[in-house]
């Protein structure tokens, strides 16, 4: 079974009616989670810690999304 990779971050955005960040240095990276499940949990702990901060936003990224495994391509391949 493939796993389903999700990855969790959030940080300060510039304008909360957008996904653009202040800074992405210092974008927060939760972590990395083997289930949506799990990733959700995370996402939702940090979400609720910050949920004062209007302009705080945390993410939820569907890594396996990235790219087709069962297409052939080189492991240095560009995403996008």
């Amino acid at each position: 079974m493939a796993q389903r990779l999700h990855l969790v971050f959030g940080g300060e955005l510039i304008d909360p009616s957008q996904n653009t960040f202040k800074d992405v240095n210092d974008i927060h990276i939760v972590g990395m989670f083997p289930d949506y499940q799990s990733a959700f949990e995370a996402w939702k702990s940090n979400a609720h810690r910050t949920v004062d901060n209007a302009h705080t936003r945390y993410f939820i990224a569907h890594i396996h999304r990235l790219r087709d495994e069962e297409a052939e391509a080189s492991s240095t391949e560009e995403l996008g």
